[in-house]
């Protein structure tokens, strides 16, 4: 590890050359169970963005990925933050939130009215995601609706949203 106390590691749009160790990574952090999660069911009908999908480098060592997939809740247009994983020994570093913010930001410039996402909303607070405007939102099989998280991205993003999380 060389990062020092007052650097964080270096974010860059991901590659397609970076899929491999992406992918090493998730596994890493969530294991074979990660293909098992409703997140994973939205995914597989999502049309992926690699230019709102982000990697944080430490020199040549990926530490840490979010990735952001195009996606419809009933018919207003959105788009699905995840997976999001950072090496153990960098989230002192903030890593994690950096790359939810650059992927917001990317998603905002975008055109993007919101951000969908599933996860803990003590942490995802901190970034402007909460459960309320995603209380009617629907996701392929089964969730804890408590962990449906949204963040809109321009005033009135969010208001009405409602339906089935599905295909763009």
């Amino acid at each position: 590890m060389t990062l020092p106390d007052a650097q964080a590691p270096t974010l860059k749009l991901e590659q397609p050359q970076d899929g491999p160790a992406v992918d090493a990574l998730l596994d890493h952090a969530f294991g074979p169970g990660r293909y098992t999660k409703v997140s994973e069911r939205v995914r597989e009908v999502a049309e992926f963005r690699p230019d709102l999908s982000f990697c944080a480098w430490d020199g040549g060592r990926l530490v840490g990925s979010v990735r952001m997939t195009r996606v419809r809740i009933g018919a207003d247009e959105a788009v699905f933050l995840g997976p999001l994983a950072v090496q153990a020994e960098v989230r002192k570093y903030g890593t994690g939130g950096l790359l939810v913010q650059r992927a917001c930001e990317a998603a905002q410039a975008a055109g993007f009215p919101l951000v969908l996402l599933v996860g803990d909303e003590p942490y995802f607070s901190r970034f402007g995601f909460s459960a309320a405007p995603a209380r009617d939102v629907r996701l392929p099989g089964p969730v804890d609706q408590r962990r449906v998280l949204v963040r809109a991205l321009r005033e009135g993003g969010a208001e009405g949203l409602a339906g089935l999380v599905g295909a763009p």
